[in-house]
């Protein structure tokens, strides 16, 4: 809903900083230019990608189910990623 409400806004306001590295590092910008890659649209989209959105030109906005999926995914991979960091000491 902060996605359809402002689309612009810093991605800070509905992602914690683990989250945003970790879709930064996970999904690879698509032709996005740097000043829309700060922009929780644009994170909304790769959270959907981690969800079996395809994002191609003519695709309508990802759905619930697919940002269900994404969402879910990427919680498993920010747990896996801090446990990884506490077995390994890092």
């Amino acid at each position: 809903m902060l996605n359809r409400s402002t689309p612009n806004a810093p991605p800070q306001t509905a992602l914690t900083d683990p989250e945003i590295k970790l879709l930064d590092h996970l999904v690879k910008d698509r032709g996005a230019n740097r000043a829309q890659r700060t922009t929780i649209s644009h994170y909304v989209v790769k959270i959907a990608r981690l969800g079996g959105y395809l994002a191609r030109a003519n695709d309508p906005p990802p759905g619930n189910i697919v940002i269900w999926r994404g969402l879910s995914r990427l919680t498993d991979l920010e747990s896996g990623a801090a446990l990884g960091a506490k077995i390994m000491g890092n």
